[in-house]
């Protein structure tokens, strides 16, 4: 009875991952805003402005993640997920309010807000479902396959709500509906949770886990996946644009072909993950990111560079898992410590995107997108040679 309960229990958490993926959206939220709101400032420096999108969202996870380790602490992981699935829905409805450059910065700042807690919560709530420590890695990957599902579906449920309501803005309340089933999913569902003793912690407490090299450097390893995630994830559109004459809602099935075969990578990942070392896998896929960027600097032809944007995206899946994986692993007595460190490194994806802006508004192209991207995955590729540690698969 006890493993039936937690099949039926892993559900409505892998459902939340969805939930999870509508950070994404600034991708195309990003262009959108360009090409809506930013017509009447100087070319010069639209790229920097557009690109304050996913700044505003993503500097959230610096402010919230620990804090968010501690309340966990407190109330539970469950409820926790539960406070940023309301959250969200807030946020989903501002867009629709009023839209100007202003309140979409605020909208976004608060679906930070909200997948801050989602994603530091969530993680964590997975391993009440999951027993098994070897599947760890490898359900860590099914959630992020779940929310690579999301993120594909982005562009395409923008473009049905552009269709079909003639304003490609009713994408949020679609969202705001998703969010809320969601959440009376999971209250509905009982997850045990470990009791709640000897929890105590403070800011303080979590930061000195960085003490421990090994956490350092997968710290700073999900901050520049994150950052190479994003980064993509928001020049794809605009890379598009420039080089190949596409119109931003064409140029937006960029970022789906990105989340497409991320959400294959991630999908394959689950089950290779669970037989294969975890940092050969990380080395290979990390190796085969970092060529294709580098032909992306000089890719100028439309199929070429939708091509890149797959091999990118399968190859850099299952990195945030991993890293995550590997850190949860390190220290399973400070989980709910380790998640809310782990997550303030997805601010990655508000300083990559922040130098992305200026450094391409400097160099009057997008190549300066693709320089700061390629940067964040040379760490990467630092990083999975470097690691040394004791868990493995």
């Amino acid at each position: 009875m006890k493993k039936s309960n937690s099949r039926l229990s892993i559900l409505p958490v892998l459902f939340g991952f969805f939930v999870m993926g509508f950070c994404d959206v600034v991708g195309i939220t990003s262009a959108h805003v360009k090409e809506d709101l930013l017509g009447a400032y100087s070319p010069e420096f639209r790229d920097t402005l557009s690109n304050m999108i996913p700044v505003a969202l993503f500097s959230m996870f610096l402010l919230f993640s620990i804090p968010t380790g501690v309340l966990m602490n407190r109330i539970g992981r469950k409820k926790t997920v539960i406070l940023s699935n309301v959250i969200t829905i807030i946020a989903m409805f501002i867009p629709l309010i009023e839209y100007t450059f202003f309140m979409s910065l605020v909208a976004f700042a608060l679906l930070g807000i909200a997948n801050t807690i989602l994603q530091v919560s969530l993680n964590p709530l997975l391993t009440n479902v999951v027993k098994n420590d070897k599947l760890l890695t490898s359900s860590l990957t099914a959630g992020q396959f779940v929310k690579a599902i999301s993120s594909f579906s982005a562009p395409f449920i923008a473009a049905f709500a552009a269709m079909q309501f003639g304003n490609w803005q009713y994408i949020f309340p679609i969202y705001a509906v998703v969010t809320l089933l969601s959440t009376i999913w999971l209250m509905a569902t009982p997850i045990e949770e470990e009791p709640m003793v000897n929890k105590a912690t403070s800011f303080g407490s979590v930061v000195a886990i960085l003490k421990d090299k090994t956490i350092l450097l997968l710290f700073l390893g999900i901050l520049f996946v994150v950052g190479v995630d994003v980064g993509v994830n928001t020049a794809a559109t605009k890379i598009l644009m420039e080089r190949a004459g596409l119109d931003s809602i064409q140029a937006g099935y960029g970022p789906s072909v990105y989340f497409a075969l991320r959400t294959l990578g991630t999908f394959l990942g689950a089950f290779f993950l669970a037989r294969f070392s975890s940092s050969k896998f990380f080395q290979v896929n990390i190796v085969l990111a970092v060529a294709a960027l580098v032909v992306l600097i000089f890719a100028g032809d439309k199929f070429l560079i939708f091509g890149l944007y797959g091999v990118i995206g399968f190859t850099i899946a299952n990195v945030f898992p991993i890293i995550f994986g590997m850190a949860i692993q390190k220290r399973p007595d400070k989980a709910n410590e380790i998640s809310g460190l782990m997550i303030t490194g997805v601010f990655g994806g508000a300083v990559l995107p922040f130098f992305m802006g200026i450094t391409s508004d400097l160099i009057g192209s997008q190549i300066g997108s693709v320089l700061v991207i390629l940067a964040g995955a040379l760490y990467l590729s630092y990083a999975a040679f470097s690691i040394k540690t004791e868990m493995g698969n």
